[in-house]
């Protein structure tokens, strides 16, 4: 099933409109297109309506909010809304102030999301209304662990439940989930953390997943996740003594680029529960 998204995604070279933050922009388009897809960046209220009316899907990320962008991303996403159109929500650093949680439950409560993407404090921040993220990482008492697993897959299973969406929450172990399965993977590499941005790439890359396979979108949401990883470890595999992050960063989305569904389908590592 995860060669046949990724496939998809090859085939069908869906074209995804990105509310997200000026940290990553640059690795979200990249990433995106490596992928086979293509991507638009547009976050001007004026101008959103019209760009996502011509996109299959909508990644909004509000890791460098302000009220212009916050106005784009709501008017951005009830046109999506209206179309019919995937839409994800990526809560960078909810929970680490005000604004970001309000913005994230502003956007939960006026927008109908299919997926929402975070880490597990972010995630929580979500379900609760509060939390405890430190700027935009997960807080280490929230971390998914072995003996916490089964845990948060019955947090998880509920949340989807309850907001109507996918959730998926990355870490060390990622959990992408409906109200009815949860996918547990567990591809990538810890150095991945190293690189500001590989979130934020990943609702990117999950999004033009979504959109090229709309008739599976938890496989597709769990094949994007597994992707990320897969491109992690082979682009650290490629690492030589001197390299450091920047290089790291490069080598992941050039995984990306080589992939295919085969690949994808040989080297992803996960479990159903």
């Amino acid at each position: 099933m995860f060669k046949e998204c990724f496939d998809n995604v090859r085939e069908k070279s869906p074209l995804v409109h990105n509310i997200t933050n000026y940290v990553t922009v640059n690795d979200v388009a990249n990433i995106i297109l490596a992928a086979g897809a293509s991507p638009i960046m547009s976050d001007e209220p004026e101008d959103v309506e019209d760009i996502t009316s011509i996109c299959g899907g909508l990644n909004i990320n509000i890791g460098t909010l302000h009220k212009s962008s916050i106005e784009g991303m709501l008017r951005a996403g009830k046109k999506s809304n209206e179309l019919g159109h995937v839409v994800l929500l990526d809560p960078v650093g909810a929970g680490a102030s005000k604004l970001r949680t309000e913005t994230a439950e502003k956007i939960v409560n006026e927008i109908r999301l299919d997926v929402i993407r975070g880490n597990i404090s972010e995630i929580k921040t979500i379900a609760n209304g509060i939390g405890t993220t430190h700027g935009v990482d997960a807080d280490v008492n929230d971390k998914v662990t072995d003996e916490n697993l089964d845990e948060a897959v019955s947090f998880v299973k509920n949340l989807a439940d309850r907001m109507g969406c996918i959730i998926a929450i990355t870490g060390a172990i990622d959990l992408v989930a409906d109200k009815d399965k949860c996918y547990v993977i567990r591809n990538g590499r810890k150095e991945m953390s190293s690189i500001t941005g590989t979130g934020c790439q990943l609702s990117g890359l999950m999004t033009a997943f979504l959109i090229a396979n709309p008739n599976a979108k938890l496989e597709a949401a769990a094949a994007a996740v597994c992707a990320m990883g897969v491109a992690g470890e082979i682009g650290w595999s490629y690492m030589k003594e001197h390299e450091g992050n920047s290089t790291y960063r490069n080598r992941i989305i050039d995984a990306i680029f080589n992939m295919d569904g085969d690949m994808l389908e040989r080297y992803a590592k996960y479990e159903i529960k």
